[in-house]
């Protein structure tokens, strides 16, 4: 499939990319900056296209199959711009997709987004954002999968994972994402499903296997 990752050039947005290198699959990165292109081609993107998800992106998706949302406002910047990014920006990538007839559509959310009302105080307003991203997702007639992943963390990844529909909080090396979101691209276009992600004993391809279901 020709998959369009949108934060390409973020932490997990580069793990993906490098686990795609290999794959089946080709990857066109996202990209803001046209000076970063060489960078995310070394790592495993077959193309990269300039866009901006605060404006319309429909050029960079033409052709594509699938799209992974896996960008964010950071964790340096205010409520405002996670607004822009997390929330807006997805909503304006999923609504694009729908008009193009993307086949499928993954999200990179977060656990507790489904109740960000219970997360941290200082994080809810993130929490509040993935949630309303994720909600127009469900209604927007896409298949999709939405990833829940908990605190991600810098090591190593394992190869090993938990995935479930309310899983107890963990932590999750980013790179056990990037191996998570490959899975689901390997799987195709799947039904409308979400599942939270933590490190665990399970291959990673044979937990998300077990709990996506194809498209009807």
């Amino acid at each position: 499939m020709h998959v369009l990752i949108a934060g390409a050039n973020g932490q997990i947005g580069q793990h993906l990319l490098k686990a795609m290198a290999d794959s089946k699959h080709e990857a066109r990165a996202l990209i803001r900056d046209a000076e970063q292109g060489a960078k995310l081609q070394s790592l495993g993107a077959t193309e990269t296209v300039v866009g901006d998800l605060e404006q319309d992106c429909s050029e960079a998706m033409r052709g594509c199959d699938a799209v992974v949302f896996t960008a964010g406002s950071g964790p340096h910047t205010g409520p405002d711009k996670t607004i822009d990014v997390d929330q807006n920006g997805a909503i304006r990538l999923i609504d694009t997709a729908w008009k193009m007839g993307i086949r499928h559509f993954i999200m990179v959310s977060s656990m507790r987004a489904e109740e960000p009302e219970n997360g941290p105080e200082k994080l809810r307003h993130y929490l509040h954002a993935k949630h309303k991203a994720d909600e127009h997702l469900r209604a927007s007639g896409l298949s999709y999968t939405i990833v829940r992943p908990g605190k991600l963390t810098n090591e190593p990844g394992t190869g090993k994972v938990s995935v479930g529909e309310k899983l107890e909080f963990g932590e999750i090396p980013r790179e056990d994402v990037a191996r998570a979101l490959l899975a689901v691209i390997n799987e195709g276009p799947t039904g409308c499903d979400g599942f939270d992600l933590i490190s665990g004993d399970s291959p990673v391809a044979e937990a998300v296997s077990m709990f996506v279901r194809p498209a009807s």
